[in-house]
C-alpha cells in the first residue's frame, strides 16, 4: 500500500501543474524577478511594451519614495506570447512563464473592466497571485481616471507584495464619526474636498450640496465626495494615488481607524505602513540614503519558440509489468 502512495504521488506530480509561486526577491533594495506577461490573445504591438516599460520606471522612483528609499524595481521580464512575430532582441525564457507571472496583460475581466486590480485570496500581510492590466489601460489616456500609470502599478504592487488593501469603499462611500459628522471613507482625513451631488444631461451638469438623508443619518444616495485638487496631504498611496500630492502610505500617526473600507476590516485596523514594514522585505532593510534616486530597471523581453515534443513508447516487459502494477493499484485504491 505504502509502494502504491508512492507511485500515484510521482505520477501526481508528473502530470498536474505546480502551484503559483512568484520568483520575485528583494536584494540590496533592488526586486528582481519580475515577471509581467502578455496574453496570447492580446495583438501585437509594440507600443504596449514601451508603456509597460514605461510604467515600471515611472513606478519605481515613485515605490522609492513611498518606502522611504528602500525599494525600487531593478529587474523585469516582459513576457511576450508566441502568437506575435519573433525578433533578434527576443531572448529564450528559461523558468519564466504565463502562468507564473507576477503581472498578467490581458482582455477585461467583466467585473472590472478597463480598472486595474491584484488577484488577492489571503489574509492582511499576504501575498496576492497576480496583478491584472488591461490592453486598453496601457495603450490608452487614463489620467483624469486613475492618474499616472506608474503610480497605479504602486498602488496594485502594494496589494501583491505585501498583502494591504484598499482605504476606499464603494459600497459605503460615507461613515458617522466619533464626532457625529459625516466622512467620507478615506485615509487621511487631511484630504479635503467637497461632498456633492451631480446630475447630467446630455453636455450640462449641475452640481450641488449633499443632503443628509434623515434615516440613515448619512449622505443621501448619489452623493460623491470630490477631493480639491490641490492637497497638502501625502497620504494614502491606498486611497487615492492619482492626487499630485500623494505619495506616502499611511502611517500609524496619519492612519483613520474609523473608515469602514478593507484595510481596517482586514488588518484589525492597522495601518497599511504598519502592516508593509512587517513585510519579510523590510526586516533588517537600510533606506538607500546615499542616492536621491534609484537607477532606472533593466528589462529583458522573452519569448518562447515553438516545441516539438516526442512520445517514446516502451514496450519492453518491464514497463508492461510497471503499468499493470500502477492499474492494479489505482483499482484497489
Amino acid at each position: 500500500m505504502v509502494f502504491g502512495l508512492k507511485v500515484i504521488l510521482f505520477l501526481s506530480l508528473l502530470l498536474f501543474p505546480v502551484l503559483k509561486s512568484s520568483r520575485v526577491t528583494l536584494n540590496n533594495n533592488g526586486y528582481d524577478g519580475i515577471v509581467i506577461a502578455i496574453n496570447p490573445s492580446v495583438p501585437e504591438d509594440e507600443k504596449l511594451i514601451q508603456n509597460i516599460k514605461a510604467m515600471v520606471t515611472e513606478a519605481s522612483t515613485y515605490l522609492f519614495y513611498a518606502t522611504k528609499r528602500r525599494a525600487y524595481f531593478r529587474n523585469v521580464s516582459i513576457l511576450i506570447p508566441m502568437t506575435w512575430k519573433s525578433k533578434p532582441e527576443y531572448l529564450m525564457p528559461k523558468q519564466e512563464s504565463y502562468d507564473q507571472a507576477d503581472v498578467i496583460v490581458a482582455d477585461p475581466y467583466l467585473k472590472y473592466g478597463d480598472d486595474p486590480y491584484t488577484l488577492q485570496y489571503g489574509q492582511c500581510g499576504e501575498k496576492g497571485q497576480y496583478i491584472h492590466f488591461t490592453p486598453n489601460f496601457l495603450l490608452n489616456n487614463n489620467l483624469p481616471i486613475y492618474g499616472p500609470r506608474g503610480r497605479v502599478f504602486v498602488h496594485e504592487w502594494a496589494h501583491l507584495r505585501w498583502g494591504i488593501f484598499d482605504e476606499y469603499n464603494e459600497d459605503r462611500p460615507f461613515y458617522i464619526s466619533r464626532r457625529n459628522t459625516i466622512e467620507a471613507t478615506r485615509c487621511s482625513t487631511h484630504i479635503t474636498g467637497a461632498n456633492v451631488v451631480r446630475n447630467c444631461k446630455k453636455s450640462s451638469c449641475i452640481t450641488r450640496p449633499c443632503r443628509r438623508d434623515s434615516k440613515t443619518g448619512l449622505y443621501e444616495a448619489n452623493c460623491t465626495f470630490i477631493p480639491n485638487r490641490s492637497q497638502t496631504a501625502k497620504d494614502s498611496i491606498m486611497f487615492m494615488q492619482n492626487l499630485e500630492s500623494v505619495t506616502e502610505f499611511c502611517t500609524e500617526e496619519t492612519h483613520n481607524t474609523e473608515a469602514p473600507n478593507l484595510q481596517n476590516k482586514m488588518c484589525n485596523h492597522k495601518s497599511t505602513w504598519d502592516i508593509i514594514m512587517r513585510s519579510e522585505d523590510f526586516q533588517d532593510l537600510s533606506p538607500m540614503t546615499e542616492i536621491k534616486s534609484p537607477p532606472h530597471p533593466t528589462f529583458s523581453l522573452l519569448k518562447s519558440k515553438q516545441r516539438v515534443v516526442c512520445l517514446v513508447l516502451d514496450k519492453s516487459g518491464s514497463m508492461a509489468a510497471l503499468l499493470i502494477l500502477i492499474r492494479k493499484i489505482i483499482v484497489e485504491q
